[in-house]
């Protein structure tokens, strides 16, 4: 009776926690120290736990921008860089059949960054120019996750997120120097970011064992530091403060 009672759970726990071995270790054997199997759990707990922060971690920048009505701060070229690295972690993570609690942030954060992405073009009075950018990149993704692109490609846009994050995160850090100020750029959603990209780092070790992804979330950490920090340190600067000074 008490087994049959919880087969509905063990099926969910198989199907998205863990694998048959480590459910019997911890539930029949009771033996809940096992450290490879807690590796397991923790990598799977992080990484859905990351996939649902990344429904909203781009949101507070959706919302300042709405709400200011302006792009100021915001670089476009550094959107589109993290954009472009965000689709090739999406395409290798698709086409390599890693599991979607491995990179399932990359699905939500792409949206977000579109939405940004196209939100800049608005504010700055290029509107016709921020449909033909959605236009674009849907044609694109559709192209990528087709039958017809091979796998070097998306492993190679892949290779080239590194460089990709790297150039980004200088342009809007440039950009915050330049100004004296980060500008609309949501202070939420960058220290989510950075949270985010650390816990990936363990994650992508774990789930997938590919050290290319790996590395991405190494370089994607440092770069996001950066940016936090200058976050912290423009943190009482805004832009009408600084026009204000001069």
């Amino acid at each position: 009776m008490a087994t049959s009672a919880m087969e509905p759970l063990r099926q969910i726990f198989l199907q998205y926690l863990m694998p048959e071995e480590c459910f019997d270790r911890f539930f029949l054997h009771l033996d809940f120290l096992h450290v490879p199997c807690l590796k397991i759990v923790l990598s799977k707990v992080l990484g859905f736990g990351i996939i649902l922060g990344s429904v909203m971690v781009k949101l507070p920048q959706v919302f300042k921008l709405i709400g200011a009505k302006s792009a100021e701060g915001l670089s476009f070229g550094a959107i589109l860089l993290e954009l472009f690295a965000i689709t090739g972690t999406m395409a290798y993570s698709i086409a390599n059949s890693f599991p979607f609690s491995a990179w399932g942030e990359a699905l939500f954060l792409m949206l977000q960054t579109l939405a940004i992405g196209f939100l800049i073009q608005h504010y700055r009075g290029n509107t016709l120019a921020g449909l033909l950018f959605l236009v674009v990149y849907f044609c694109t993704v559709s192209l990528l996750l087709s039958p017809v692109t091979p796998l070097l490609v998306v492993t190679t846009m892949q290779a080239s997120n590194m460089p990709a994050i790297i150039v980004s995160r200088l342009l809007q850090a440039g950009m915050n120097y330049r100004n004296g100020h980060t500008g609309q750029l949501s202070a939420v959603s960058v220290f989510l970011l950075f949270a985010g990209s650390l816990a990936r780092i363990f994650t992508s070790l774990q789930e997938t064992g590919d050290s290319l992804m790996a590395l991405t979330y190494v370089i994607s950490s440092c770069c996001n530091s950066l940016i936090a920090a200058q976050v912290l340190y423009y943190w009482n600067c805004s832009p009408a403060l600084r026009k204000k000074r001069e």
